[in-house]
């Protein structure tokens, strides 16, 4: 029977949907009759799993340290296979300005951004409205804010909380599009139509926050388009198993009813409320034959 260690929680910003991701995808293997040991992972995770010497590890973790490349590379060092993306695909996916650079280097359009600094923008380097803010490694839309136009703020008016450099883009309008990848195959498309101002951490995690239409209503030419380009997204940051690509597709009146790239997360979420399983039960693929899946497809990279 092979032993899998579900790694999940951590200290990041996202801790409490990780532990959430990794209390299902447990049960879920379980289920499926592998023996199973959840571990809450801290600083001594090494010591760990040197003592436990499970066959593979299943990383629920989101965010810093676990979606980086930091519990990737030591998995690699300690020879564990382990689920997701290796370590650089995982390190240039969650390193959002480099990201971008890959995928336009591959033929994706990104929204128009530059990284600045505090001290520039304190020091009155503004940028055009409507714009967005980000964190340059941070998921799960942490830290994430929207400036529109007749807000009657700046970016100097923001509060920022996630280091000294922060990435601003070009507000794009439109539709929410996300496309779901497992290994050499794109599983589907789904919008996403927030309550709120735009798909945020909330609307993420709290049920009744965003209508999800599986699949993304686009006629057949677009929605294979955009499945195409999730797929050239995954396979050019190198990212293996399972990946979830965000677009936005302005049809704006006026707009250029185009896909533009947003980002590409490595370790996507893996709860109810996830689109990663909804995309993948739409394609016929139980949430326990999807986990069943990402642990045989579990590897290093070595």
């Amino acid at each position: 029977m092979k032993h899998v260690a579900v790694l999940m929680g951590g200290w990041s910003a996202e801790r409490d949907v990780s532990l959430d991701s990794g209390d299902a995808c447990a049960a879920a293997l379980l289920r499926c009759g592998y023996r199973v040991t959840p571990i809450d992972v801290d600083r001594n995770i090494a010591k760990t799993l040197d003592v436990l010497k499970p066959d593979v590890c299943f990383n629920a973790l989101h965010g810093r340290y676990g979606e980086d490349g930091t519990i990737q590379g030591m998995l690699e060092i300690m020879g564990i296979p382990y689920t997701h993306s290796g370590v650089r695909a995982s390190a240039l996916a969650m390193d959002k300005p480099a990201a971008k650079t890959i995928f336009a280097a591959a033929g994706l359009k990104c929204a128009a951004g530059r990284v600045m600094s505090r001290q520039d923008i304190l020091a009155g380097d503004d940028y055009p409205v409507p714009l967005v803010i980000k964190p340059s490694n941070e998921g799960s839309s942490v830290g994430v804010m929207i400036l529109l136009e007749n807000e009657n703020r700046t970016l100097a008016d923001i509060p920022w909380a996630f280091g000294n450099e922060v990435l601003v883009e070009t507000y794009v309008p439109g539709r929410e599009i996300q496309v779901a990848v497992m290994g050499d195959q794109a599983l589907g498309a789904v919008e996403i139509r927030p309550l709120g101002r735009f798909y945020d951490y909330e609307a993420k995690y709290t049920a009744g926050k965003a209508e999800h239409l599986m699949p993304a209503p686009l006629d057949s030419e677009r929605y294979d388009e955009v499945l195409q380009m999730g797929l050239l997204a995954h396979k050019a940051l190198g990212c293996r198993g399972v990946s979830r690509t965000d677009f936005r597709f302005d049809d704006t009146p006026g707009g250029p009813a185009e896909f533009i790239i947003l980002e590409t997360n490595t370790q996507p979420g893996m709860v109810e409320l996830s689109l990663v399983p909804e995309i993948a039960a739409h394609s016929g693929i139980s949430f326990e034959d999807l986990v069943r899946w990402m642990v045989e497809d579990a590897s290093c990279d070595r």
